[in-house]
């Protein structure tokens, strides 16, 4: 686990982001009321997720599986989790029910797994798609084209409710890269919805390094991690 820094030192952070948020959604005509912040604690001990929770936070987002059940069982009640690391199928059914959504989901197979174990559950599980709008050989996700036979599938099942898309933007220190990631989501959200008439409101796009690029593409969700607790440090 990395070093959890003080909440004094959290809470001016918090502060720093939300400037960052209200200046981006000036830049293009957004209300900062439209974007959300997920903060993300992978990492960091169940104090960060705590943190968030006492600063109006109550959902915060993990990457690994058995990081966050080993949190959730400690963990204020009242705090909600989102899975957002890579989910391998064969896992399925140790997240299913326990996330409140599950962002990841980027594979026919995984979103039966899904569905089935809340079929057992007599229960749905809440996900996103994961589209590779970078088309990055290093990100999860399926590509752009076949988003549109993915949610189909997520459609058909009766214990799935798909509510949007999340993309990772590739890496680079040209910001254009990133842009053109979340225009590009943005543009197979709509696409999508059209035509299979689903609302799918969520766009998770936007982590702390290019939140900027992400609100004028239009986000709904900033995946914010480093921007709050810190760098991690690899072990």
């Amino acid at each position: 686990m990395n070093e959890l820094i003080d909440e004094r030192l959290f809470l001016e952070n918090l502060a720093l982001v939300r400037e960052r948020i209200t200046s981006a959604c000036a830049d293009c005509g957004r209300s900062p009321s439209e974007v959300r912040v997920l903060p993300i604690t992978k990492t960091f001990p169940l104090g960060a997720a705590e943190y968030a929770l006492r600063s109006g936070y109550p959902v915060v987002g993990e990457n690994r599986v058995q990081e966050a059940l080993s949190k959730m069982e400690t963990a204020p009640p009242e705090l909600q989790w989102e899975l957002v690391g890579h989910l391998q199928s064969n896992k399925a059914k140790v997240a299913a029910g326990r996330f409140d959504r599950i962002q990841s989901v980027d594979s026919v197979k995984l979103l039966r797994r899904l569905n089935a174990a809340m079929e057992s559950e007599g229960a749905s599980q809440r996900i996103l798609l994961q589209v590779n709008a970078g088309e990055d050989p290093a990100k999860f996700g399926v590509l752009p084209q076949e988003a549109e036979a993915l949610l189909e599938e997520g459609l058909s099942l009766p214990c799935i409710e798909v509510e949007g898309l999340m993309t990772i933007a590739p890496f680079s220190s040209d910001p254009d890269v990133a842009r053109r990631a979340f225009a590009r989501l943005r543009e197979v959200g709509n696409r999508l919805a059209e035509s299979s008439g689903a609302s799918l409101p969520e766009l998770s796009m936007g982590m702390s390094g290019d939140l900027e690029a992400a609100v004028a593409e239009g986000s709904t969700l900033l995946r914010l991690g480093s921007a709050f607790f810190g760098d991690r440090v690899s072990h």
